[in-house]
């Protein structure tokens, strides 16, 4: 069996599958499917305050979009970032997935319970799909990374730049300007 066939097989068992609280849509990488808990309630505000500062900026051919489907299947990779700006020609297109292709910025938020998902395994798919920048803010300890540039280091996927940044700190992504003042940290709950 070819990895395609075993993700042709996982995004079937996907569709078909009947998704339980409190559980997210799987993921598909590497032929595993990833289950993710669904987003609590401090995640979705620094996802809701983000989307605030970031969408006036787009102007009328761009979109940003929540928790939507991008799919590589020639990579056998598909996944659900948690914002994502695609021309809004993207977005009518036929089907039902992103072309991680057809991205302008993908933003993860990082989960208290699986870090390692946006610092390790996003960080080796979005560059292998082409996704030009990947912006991840982590709420754990008030921290963001920009990655950018999309290259292959000795064969293996990676983002030739990267910026770190603080809470506080405005983030210069192209023409984009997002700033992090307002966002939240996880408190001792999350």
């Amino acid at each position: 069996m070819t990895e395609q066939d075993v993700y042709r097989h996982l995004r079937e068992f996907r569709e078909a599958f009947d998704k339980p609280e409190p559980l997210a849509w799987p993921e598909i990488s590497h032929g595993q499917l990833l289950m993710m808990m669904s987003p609590k309630k401090r995640h979705q505000l620094v996802a809701h305050r983000l989307r605030t500062k970031l969408e006036p900026q787009l102007g009328a051919e761009l979109v940003l979009m929540i928790e939507t489907d991008m799919e590589d299947a020639g990579l056998g990779v598909l996944r659900v970032p948690d914002l994502v700006v695609v021309d809004e020609e993207e977005a009518t297109a036929q089907g039902d997935a992103i072309d991680p292709r057809r991205t302008h910025l993908v933003i993860e938020i990082v989960s208290p319970s699986n870090p390692g998902n946006d610092y390790e395994a996003k960080l080796r798919d979005y560059p292998a799909m082409g996704v030009p920048h990947y912006l991840i803010v982590d709420p754990r300890d008030g921290t963001a990374v920009h990655h950018w540039a999309p290259t292959r280091r000795s064969g293996v996927p990676a983002y030739e730049n990267r910026q770190h940044y603080a809470f506080g700190d405005v983030i210069s992504i192209g023409d984009w300007t997002i700033d992090t003042a307002a966002l939240p940290r996880y408190g001792a709950d999350s």
